[in-house]
């Protein structure tokens, strides 16, 4: 198979996936729940990925672990399930802090627009537990995440804010701020966000 062939028959596959994951609600629009992990680790340091859009690589964002709920997944479940596919790391489900964020988001992925509602969940790893992701992340993605997953990062909150104000994007946008608080510890108050 050339190369050409064999990248339209990768976005064939990336599209039938999509149709899979992201079902079209009323308004027309390719929808999904999600849950996600904001992990940290003992120096206050957070796991983020870097990934782009399928359909526009030089467009690229930082973004929390996590990815859409399977049916009848809980949102605790399916967090635990990504955080395992995207870091390797399993843990028990009272080791999640939270929801400590829902958010509701219409973004540009795989050339189309779309809407995503997700809960965020804490989880606070040892040095141990930090190991076995630098060693064992994204082992299990699925075919979209292998075509658009490009860098893993333990990032210090300020680097970041510094990364951000030199043309790094960071979703959802005020993550340094929220991040900031929730390493210091959550508050019991679940924070609601609505990016368009």
């Amino acid at each position: 198979m050339d190369k050409v062939s064999q990248q339209n028959d990768i976005r064939d596959q990336v599209f039938q996936e999509m149709e899979r994951e992201w079902p079209v609600d009323d308004d027309g629009f390719p929808h999904r729940q999600a849950a996600r992990v904001v992990v940290i680790d003992s120096k206050g340091d957070v796991f983020l990925i870097k990934g782009h859009d399928f359909g526009d690589s030089n467009r690229s964002w930082w973004f929390t672990v996590g990815g859409g709920k399977a049916n009848g997944e809980s949102d605790r479940q399916a967090a635990l399930r990504e955080l395992q596919e995207e870091t390797g790391l399993a843990v028990s489900e009272d080791r999640l802090e939270g929801p400590v964020l829902r958010r509701e988001s219409t973004f540009r992925f795989v050339l189309r627009d779309v809407k995503q509602d997700e809960m965020f969940f804490l989880l606070r790893v040892t040095d141990a537990e930090k190991s076995t992701i630098d060693r064992d992340g994204n082992s299990s993605l699925t075919l979209i995440e292998s075509e658009v997953l490009e860098e893993y990062r333990w990032w210090n909150l300020d680097e970041l804010q510094a990364a951000i104000k030199d043309g790094e994007t960071v979703y959802p946008v005020s993550f340094i701020s929220l991040a900031k608080s929730w390493v210091q510890g959550w508050d019991g108050k679940l924070s609601e966000l609505l990016d368009d």
